[in-house]
């Protein structure tokens, strides 16, 4: 017996079993077996992704407030990589907060210790989603071993869009020296030749974070033939 149920209680237009639809009326079982064929197809897709990307790390790069973290996240969940977080990294290994390193030895002493651990991160492990500080894709050792060894993913933010999310957080070490807007405008002049360098550039909008998993995912895809903009 073939269950049924009135097209109304299923919000038109949303699947496209839908649109073939001429009785007015869902048939459970057709409904059911096209979803999973969607979803099979989806975890193919991402089966081929990871396997043409097994021997690479995806690094992401760019201003705080970015979304690196976030976005990164769910990346690493949709390909079934570890994710890791330089700064916390860095933290486990220095046993205080990035605020405190900074504080206490200045940014010179971090960068030293931000390059030793994001280093040892990409030499020993490649199924990875790393998002790193922002200033750390500047610096020549970091970017080259990146650059070598990595798949590099910039998500560029407009600095308005920056200031608001970073003005969630009260913990960011170089914007507590002045005015975020202008620290953050003067840090995108001056970073941005180097973001520019990654293999693929991403924008990150005010949109949720899936839309730039989304379009990372297609970059992916893509790389390395080309790059996406969203």
């Amino acid at each position: 017996m073939t269950l049924r149920t009135p097209l109304r209680l299923v919000q038109y237009g949303t699947h496209p079993l839908h649109r073939a639809m001429k009785t007015g009326y869902l048939d459970i079982k057709a409904f059911l077996s096209i979803d999973t064929a969607v979803s099979a197809q989806t975890k193919t897709d991402h089966t081929a992704l990871k396997d043409a990307l097994a021997d690479k790390p995806i690094v992401l790069v760019g201003l705080m407030g970015a979304g690196k973290t976030s976005v990164g996240r769910r990346l690493a969940n949709d390909l079934g990589r570890t994710f890791l977080d330089a700064d916390h990294e860095i933290e486990v290994a220095a046993g205080r907060p990035v605020s405190d390193i900074f504080k206490d030895f200045g940014e010179a002493s971090f960068r030293e210790g931000e390059r030793r651990v994001i280093l040892r991160i990409l030499s020993e492990d490649s199924n990875i989603v790393l998002a790193t500080g922002g200033g750390a894709f500047v610096d020549e050792d970091i970017r080259k071993a990146v650059l070598d060894k990595a798949v590099s993913i910039w998500l560029n933010a407009d600095v308005d869009v920056l200031v608001e999310r970073t003005g969630r957080r009260k913990t960011r070490p170089l914007l507590k020296t002045g005015d975020p807007k202008q620290i953050l405008t003067k840090l995108a002049a001056e970073r941005t030749p180097f973001y520019s360098q990654a293999n693929i550039h991403v924008q990150s909008g005010r949109g949720p974070a899936t839309t730039v998993v989304r379009a990372a995912l297609k970059a992916l895809a893509d790389w390395p033939n080309g790059q996406a903009a969203q």
